[in-house]
């Protein structure tokens, strides 16, 4: 039987040719990042804290959480190029709602408020659980606030932002004290719940401790590569184009309302999952005044000095701007006043923040463009 001429053997399907095995290769080429993220964050948890001891590794830790949230918070200040001073009440009523969940379900669970289990063990599951119920409560909160934003803008949008975490300050120094009898908590009735025991501006002490270096890396894993995926895709060019020009952007078809909300959404929940990583971190105790605008403003800083828009530059500030007061400890008279002129010369030489609004691997772009013209 003749074969078809409009076929030769080199454009005929096979496997190899056919795209399945290159869809495939991508589809794992995705999941790589995510891979060495959670393999770096096992390697963290049993190899750091012998090697270095609790003190670095707790520093490791604040650190992590600082990224998860000045990363959240560049997709709407650097990304959307809105400005939100009110990102802390976000992480304050995702620790709060993990906390709730943590503490009194294992009373419901186990007859105590005490840690469960081992790595990754039944009590460890509940808090991934409970950091991704304070991540969604706190996306509901982001959408609430992202509403505003379609109307103000500037100092009038970061106004609302900064009335959001006052009001959520001003709320929980309102609630009832914390239950710690798992047998009262059980046969008390629904009024013991109003207002939420959560322990009103003492803060909500208590809470079992499974934060780690795994959970909290974990987390910074799956922030960096979500925004970073979003930053190239197409809702995030549009959210870049809404940050440079409004109006331009409203005139080529982008929906501004929607980019501005579900920037918001997004930051928020990733907030209020690190806020449940630090509500059960040894040695914190959550309270009212984590939700205030002295420990957003930590946060803007971080942006700013990191670049709007730059996922590595705010991921650098973050990470060395939560070590910097530990490494001037030497200097404790001194130390803030050290902290404060550091940050000014940062400002003064590098304006635009770390990276502008490029990439750490961008650096890297012209050198790489060298060698491949100067290869035959």
């Amino acid at each position: 039987m003749p074969r078809d001429s409009t076929q030769s053997p080199q454009t005929r399907l096979t496997p190899a040719n056919s795209g399945f095995s290159g869809t495939t290769g991508n589809a794992w080429y995705g999941l790589f990042p995510l891979v060495a993220g959670l393999a770096m964050a096992t390697a963290l948890q049993f190899i750091l804290p012998g090697a270095a001891g609790p003190y670095y590794s707790r520093i490791v830790i604040d650190a992590g959480i600082a990224i998860v949230l000045a990363v959240s918070l560049n997709i709407v200040n650097g990304m959307t190029g809105q400005f939100s001073i009110g990102h802390a009440g976000f992480m304050a009523l995702g620790g709060y709602t993990a906390g709730i969940l943590t503490h009194y379900g294992s009373m419901l669970l186990w007859g105590s408020a005490g840690r469960h289990g081992g790595f990754l063990g039944s009590g460890e599951l509940l808090f991934a659980a409970s950091c991704l119920a304070g991540g969604l409560i706190s996306a509901v909160a982001g959408y609430v606030v992202g509403l505003p934003s379609l109307r103000l803008r500037g100092d009038y949008l970061a106004i609302v932002t900064l009335g959001f975490g006052e009001i959520m300050r001003v709320i929980l120094q309102q609630t009832g004290r914390v239950i710690d009898d798992a047998e009262k908590f059980r046969s008390g009735g629904l009024s013991q719940l109003i207002p939420p025991p959560v322990g009103g501006a003492v803060g909500f002490d208590g809470l079992p401790k499974y934060t780690s270096l795994f959970w909290v890396y974990s987390l910074v894993t799956v922030t960096v590569v979500v925004a970073y995926r979003l930053k190239v895709s197409s809702p995030g060019r549009a959210m870049i184009s809404v940050r440079e020009d409004e109006i331009a952007a409203q005139a080529m078809g982008v929906d501004i309302a929607r980019q501005k909300v579900m920037a918001f959404v997004i930051a928020a929940f990733f907030a209020g999952a690190a806020g449940g990583m630090f509500a059960h971190e040894s040695g914190v105790i959550i309270s009212p005044r984590d939700a205030g605008f002295q420990r957003s403003f930590d946060y803007v800083i971080m942006t700013v000095l990191g670049g709007r828009g730059s996922i590595s530059g705010v991921l650098i500030a973050a990470a060395v701007l939560t070590a910097l007061p530990e490494m001037l400890r030497d200097f404790e008279q001194y130390r803030l006043i050290v902290y404060a002129l550091l940050l000014i010369m940062m400002m003064l030489v590098r304006p635009q923040g770390l990276f502008g609004i490029h990439e750490i691997w961008d650096l890297f772009a012209p050198f790489l463009r060298r060698q491949q013209k100067a290869a035959p």
